[in-house]
């Protein structure tokens, strides 16, 4: 059986960005840090978990984890936070229409990746002017947990993301069934959620492999404001955004 980042590599054509991301949850994956230490070296992990009110010791610890693992930790609508550990940041699509200049600054000095939460054709406009790293599209297909929420099908998603101007994650809907329509859409990779929850993984020599039913719900929106800090530490250069931190690096 294949595994899930090698279905996911597949969709990633020019093999230059991670082809996994993972995406959590406070209701669905209180605790991220079992599914972040079973992701292959290089994935994308994006932290959530907006009403935890421990956010940013959670934060801390998942940051020492990706550090030890080789990934790469986003945080979601705090660039406070981010900015204290070092991490990239993530961006939901409605704080995407009007970011904060300061945000600009530090994305441009900084060199950390910056990721958009995208629904639509102008989120994705939006995301590309901003000069953001890759777009999170969703929903792509019907979601079990959003089972009222209409996907974008393949052929749709397909034609949005030939026509963005910055990779693209699918997410929402990615099955074991679905995942096949997504090959040779130009996708730069998978986003997931349930699809890294306790009883959606399996565990073989090679990896993590796509369970059914492998859902993958869109992201939500986030609930509290972007937190911009006055000033921005630009002393950590990367060349390479999605590059995975040395394991040796401490927070």
């Amino acid at each position: 059986m294949r595994t899930l980042a090698e279905l996911a590599r597949h969709l990633n054509l020019s093999g230059s960005r991670p082809p996994l991301v993972l995406v959590t949850d406070e209701r669905r994956l209180p605790d991220p840090c079992p599914a972040a230490a079973r992701l292959p070296p290089g994935s994308l992990v994006i932290l959530r978990h907006y009403d935890t009110p421990d956010r940013r010791a959670l934060a801390g610890r998942l940051a020492r984890l990706c550090r030890a693992r080789r990934l790469r930790l986003l945080i979601a609508a705090d660039l406070d936070l981010a900015v204290a550990l070092g991490t990239g940041l993530h961006l939901p699509e409605g704080l995407a229409r009007s970011p904060a200049p300061r945000l600009r600054l530090w994305h441009r000095r900084s060199r950390l990746p910056l990721t958009v939460a995208a629904h639509g054709r102008m989120a994705l406009v939006r995301a590309a002017r901003l000069g953001a790293d890759a777009a999170l599209l969703s929903p792509v297909f019907a979601t079990a947990s959003h089972p009222e929420a209409r996907g974008l099908g393949a052929v749709a998603f397909r034609r949005l993301v030939r026509r963005a101007k910055l990779p693209v994650y699918a997410l929402g809907g990615v099955n074991r069934a679905t995942v096949g329509h997504l090959k040779g859409s130009g996708a730069a990779g998978v986003a997931a959620i349930s699809g890294f929850c306790r009883g959606a993984m399996d565990h073989g020599a090679n990896g993590p492999h796509l369970s059914p039913p492998f859902v993958l719900p869109p992201s939500g929106r986030a609930r509290r404001p972007l937190v911009v800090p006055d000033t921005c530490d630009t002393r950590r250069v990367w060349v390479d955004r999605f590059h995975p931190l040395p394991a040796a690096t401490k927070v």
